[in-house]
């Protein structure tokens, strides 16, 4: 894994753009603060949630949530111009689920509108639905997953949904990714700031 294990660093990493940076350092994150919470994910949770089984505590919305991330394999491809953020949470207030059952029907969900891609709607009646129940079947919250540790089983992309906004002084810079390389921020500064 890229990082220490949770349980020694008692922190969990979210990403942000570089240019959503000076805001999230002054005001800390909350769910809907970005721009692409609307351009990018419009309907997309609302679907996820309305899947949700009533067994699920009704605090866990995922239209509501902000999305972070246990640890990531040493070998993952951030996006350039992005920002690795380590965060401390409130335990109590996160839930863990499968982010691959979430990202198989994303593309189908956009795209499914789009002229010659209309039977996409079928594979989100169908295959969607299965992957959906699977999504929430397999969830837990993050404090049970101290214990099971779902997020460390090969094939198993645990997303965190933390239920709560993040302050400012919970949140440090891990890593700034400049076209694709990976700098620590006194890395970046020793190139960038002469």
């Amino acid at each position: 894994m890229l990082f220490p294990d949770y349980n020694e660093t008692r922190v969990i990493y979210h990403i942000i753009e570089l240019t959503d940076l000076k805001k999230t350092l002054k005001a800390g994150i909350n769910f809907d603060d970005k721009e692409t919470y609307k351009t990018k994910y419009d309907g997309f949770h609302e679907l996820i949630d309305e899947q949700k089984p009533h067994y699920i505590p009704s605090w866990v919305i995922r239209s509501r949530a902000i999305f972070a991330s246990i640890n990531y394999p040493k070998n993952h491809k951030f996006h350039s111009h992005s920002v690795v953020l380590s965060i401390k949470i409130d335990e109590e207030k996160c839930w863990v689920a499968n982010e691959n059952c979430a990202n198989q029907i994303y593309e189908p969900y956009i795209l499914q509108n789009v002229e010659d891609f209309q039977a996409c709607k079928k594979y989100l009646d169908i295959k969607g639905k299965n992957l959906l129940k699977s999504y929430w079947e397999t969830s837990l919250s993050f404090k049970e997953n101290l214990k099971a540790r779902v997020d460390l089983i090969e094939g198993y992309d645990a997303e965190v949904l933390i239920m709560h906004e993040i302050d400012p002084k919970d949140i440090s810079i891990e890593y700034i990714i400049s076209d694709h390389r990976m700098l620590k921020v006194d890395e970046w500064k020793r190139i960038f700031c002469l």
